[in-house]
């Protein structure tokens, strides 16, 4: 059955291509014969397992938490901000393009990041006391959610959902592109970020996309299993859950800074 999801399509017609076998000539089967018959066979790939992920997924988010911690501890001000979301930017694209099962590029990314996070929590929590531990029992909260309805059978991706989810991504990107452009020429841009209707809608929204991108994050991950693809797929699996979390974590600290009470 072909999956839905593009990722494993794509692994799909990889797997195939790389474990088509070789043609069988003459010279070939020649060297067959000559083999000696203790000759160990070529080891397949082992398949993925749930575990993999979770081991995979502790691992990039505890390096994200871990240089976040860091980040926070010695008071990395705004001008690494900048850079460190470059370079994760950067390695997310590349990992994101060219699917790849890199440890290095992987963990580079969540590296990157946790700094960012730790520098934009830092600047958060100096404005509203208290604010990053709520934002992260919430990220908590929608993750879990999130799960019981996919785990429950609530509600399950369609092609069409994915293709919406997916879209709306590249929307809701090109929209706060806009409003960081016009906010050069009017204070607050379009007001997809201001402390307004508009803004609390906006955020509202972008929450409920990252949640989306969770279910088809564990659609992914339960597709993948099924299928049997390589163990080494699991990083890949792991990296997109941990894009989904840094989105919603975000997303849900810049949402309740708009209703935070200091007093």
């Amino acid at each position: 059955m072909q999956s839905r999801n593009p990722v494993l399509s794509r692994l799909g017609q990889n797997n195939r291509q790389s474990w088509a076998g070789p043609t069988a000539s003459p010279q070939y089967l020649q060297e067959m014969y000559n083999t000696p018959s203790y000759a160990p066979p070529p080891t397949a790939a082992r398949p993925m397992t749930i575990d993999d992920v979770v081991v995979r997924g502790f691992m990039t988010l505890g390096t994200l938490v871990v240089s976040a911690a860091l980040a926070w501890y010695f008071n990395l001000g705004p001008a690494i901000l900048f850079p460190a979301v470059i370079v994760g930017l950067v390695l997310g694209l590349i990992v994101s393009f060219k699917q790849s099962t890199n440890p290095a590029l992987i963990l580079g990314y969540s590296v990157a990041y946790g700094i960012a996070i730790g520098i934009i929590s830092n600047l958060y929590n100096t404005l509203y006391s208290g604010i990053v531990v709520q934002a992260v029992l919430g990220t908590m909260v929608a993750f879990g959610g999130t799960l019981a309805v996919y785990a429950l059978k609530v509600f399950r991706p369609t092609p069409k959902f994915t293709k919406f989810v997916v879209a709306a991504g590249f929307a809701a990107v090109g929209l706060m592109l806009i409003n960081l452009i016009a906010g050069i020429f009017v204070s607050g841009g379009l007001g997809l970020r201001t402390d307004s209707p508009i803004g609390w809608i906006f955020s509202v929204a972008m929450i409920l996309l990252g949640c989306f991108f969770l279910l088809l994050d564990f659609d992914a991950i339960e597709q993948g299993v099924r299928a049997g693809v390589p163990e080494k797929y699991s990083w890949l699996m792991a990296f997109s859950l941990t894009m989904s979390l840094v989105w919603l974590y975000l997303e849900i600290l810049r949402f309740v800074s708009y209703f935070f009470n200091n007093d």
